[in-house]
Parts: C-alpha cells; sequence; structure tokens
C-alpha cells in the first residue's frame, strides 16, 4: 500500500434520520362524511452502519468523508399508509477498526469479523398514526405521534492491524528486511530510523501450503509510550498480534538490557501485552563471529524461545519459521 494512503486514524460526524411524523388524518368518502381515523405511522429515519470489509485495509476513504447523514423518514399518509424508512448508509471499514465515543474516548465496540455489520447511529422510529389511539371513548382521535429524532455524534475510529505475529524492535532491527526476505511484502528498506513509518503485513508461506501474517510495525523508541518518537501512533497495532517477535540487533550493546526496554515500552503502553506469546530474534548475526554469537546466547532469557538470524545470508530463518508455526499452533 502507498505510503502516504494508509490511514489508520479519522475523525467522523455521523447523524442518523429522524422518524416520520405519524398522520392524524379522518377517513372520509362520498357517502362517509364522520369516518372514523385512518392516520397512518411515520417511517423510520435512516441508520447508519459500519461493514467490516477484508477489502479495506485503511481508513482513507473516510478522512474525506467527515459528515455522514441518513435521511428522514417519510409521514405517514391517509389509508394507514405507512410513511417510506430513510435508506440506510453503510460505512466500510477494514477488519480490526475500533470505535470510540470521540467526546468520552469510551470504546464503543470492535469490528472484527469480514462482514460484521453494527449500527452506529440508530434511525429515529416514526410516530403512530391516528388509528393507533383510537378507542371506546375517543372513536375519532385527532392526534397523532412526531417521529423521534435520530442519533448524532462525533466518533473516533482507529484501526489495529490484525496479523498473526507482529515484530517488534528498535529502529534499524532488521524488521523490514525480514518481511522481505520471508514474505511477498516489499517494504521500504535503508539504514536509517524510521524507515517504516507505517504496518506493513506480508503472507508467510510455510509448509503444505500453509500461511501466517506477519505485521511489521514501525520501530519503538525508549519512551514510546509518552509519545516519542512515531511509537504511540503504532503501538496500538500489536494489540492484535498472537505472538510478538522481538528483534534485536548484535549491533546493540547489550542484547537482554535491548529486550528489556522494548518489554518495558509495552508495559507502560498496556500491561495486557505481556500476556502474549514472545519469542526472539537476535538480527545481523552474519556481523559477528561464532564466539560472539555464544555470548550473546548466555544474555537471552531462558524462558522466552530465540533463534539466531541473519535475513541477508538467510541464516537461522527456517528455524524462525518454524519456532513461530509451533507456537502459533
Amino acid at each position: 500500500m502507498a505510503e502516504s494512503n494508509f490511514i489508520d486514524y479519522v475523525k467522523i460526524f455521523c447523524a442518523s434520520g429522524h422518524g416520520g411524523a405519524g398522520s392524524a388524518h379522518l377517513h372520509r368518502a362520498k357517502y362517509i362524511p364522520k369516518g372514523g381515523p385512518d392516520g397512518g405511522d411515520g417511517g423510520r429515519g435512516g441508520h447508519i452502519i459500519l461493514r467490516a470489509s477484508h477489502q479495506f485495509w485503511t481508513l482513507i476513504h473516510l478522512k474525506y468523508r467527515k459528515i455522514t447523514r441518513a435521511d428522514n423518514g417519510g409521514p405517514g399518509g391517509e389509508n394507514l399508509k405507512k410513511g417510506k424508512n430513510g435508506q440506510d448508509i453503510w460505512l466500510d471499514v477494514p477488519i480490526g477498526t475500533v470505535v470510540k465515543d470521540a467526546e468520552s474516548g469510551e470504546v464503543l465496540f470492535e469490528m472484527v469479523d469480514d462482514g460484521q455489520e453494527r449500527i452506529l447511529c440508530r434511525g429515529g422510529k416514526g410516530g403512530l398514526g391516528n388509528n393507533n389511539f383510537k378507542s371506546a371513548t375517543n372513536q375519532t382521535p385527532r392526534y397523532a405521534q412526531p417521529g423521534e429524532d435520530g442519533q448524532e455524534g462525533w466518533f473516533i475510529l482507529e484501526l489495529k492491524v490484525l496479523a498473526d505475529v507482529g515484530l517488534v524492535g528498535f529502529p534499524n532491527a532488521g524488521k523490514s528486511t525480514l518481511l522481505s526476505a520471508v514474505t511477498s511484502a516489499r517494504p521500504k528498506i535503508a539504514n536509517y530510523p524510521f524507515t517504516t513509518l507505517e504496518p506493513n503485513l506480508g503472507i508467510v508461506k510455510y509448509r503444505d501450503d500453509k500461511s501466517f501474517v506477519i505485521a511489521d510495525i514501525p520501530g519503538i523508541i525508549e519512551g514510546a509510550h509518552e509519545g516519542k518518537g512515531i511509537g504511540l501512533r503504532f503501538l496500538r497495532h500489536i494489540e492484535r498480534n498472537s505472538i510478538l517477535l522481538f528483534m534485536i540487533s548484535t549491533e546493540e550493546k547489550s542484547i537482554l538490557k535491548g529486550y528489556q526496554t522494548l518489554l518495558k515500552e509495552l508495559e507502560l503502553y498496556n500491561p495486557e501485552l505481556l500476556d502474549k506469546k514472545r519469542v526472539i530474534a537476535v538480527t545481523k548475526c552474519d556481523l559477528v563471529s561464532e564466539q560472539a554469537k555464544a555470548r550473546i546466547e548466555k544474555q537471552l532469557p531462558e524462558n522466552i524461545p530465540h533463534v539466531m538470524i541473519s535475513s541477508v545470508s538467510g541464516e537461522g530463518l527456517q528455524p524462525l519459521m518454524d519456532l513461530l508455526w509451533t507456537e502459533l499452533n
């Protein structure tokens, strides 16, 4: 996807339609000068409905549609004619979209399944016609209900990328290089910080036609949970991943300290992230000797599975894919 086209946050205003008014009509005919009530009910106002679709990967199509209003319901008519319902409006969003109330910040719901539909703003009910109010003591009611107001408000839509494995690491840890080596994705790769400015997805073609999805998340720096760098903007994408693959370069002064820093940033952002499965990949192993690799092995946490890899030479890539598949299943 184009760099400028990846939009994962939009704020939109939505208003559903008002319900149509009920009719207070009294039946009149040539030989029936004083007929009873025959006013029909008003129509329902149009809903605004969100629909999750796998065909969408970004919210860019809503970035320039700040205001959405549905039609009002039609008024009821004579001869018990019901008013026309207002036309519903569907807004398609990517799977993984979180919907929040813009004023309170409350999470209203999440769109997690393809084809899932949720009413964001419910259309107002149509008013009852006077036919509904006739009784033995009031056979010709001359009143009817007005339609109910629709709902309106500002909403925030946030996209959290859905992937089996999320790549977590500092800038230049080799995340994009790994993604390009094991999938058909072609992320931008260069030797400077924040080459990746948006999440990139790639599908790993595993053995026997099996596959899983990897997400390359922009690099995390110390203080990312406070909004430093670009970390805060993208940390939410990690919440959707089943496994977190911590990628730490042999260029780091301390592999263990680097791992602990990344872990701390995730914990400060959302402590629940620590409940996810973790795997460590020590990258750029083609740059160090076998003796250095042995020293690095001793630094790594014993309770977290790890693999030494080089995306350039291919060292350790298949064992890493085997480990990720095992952990996923």
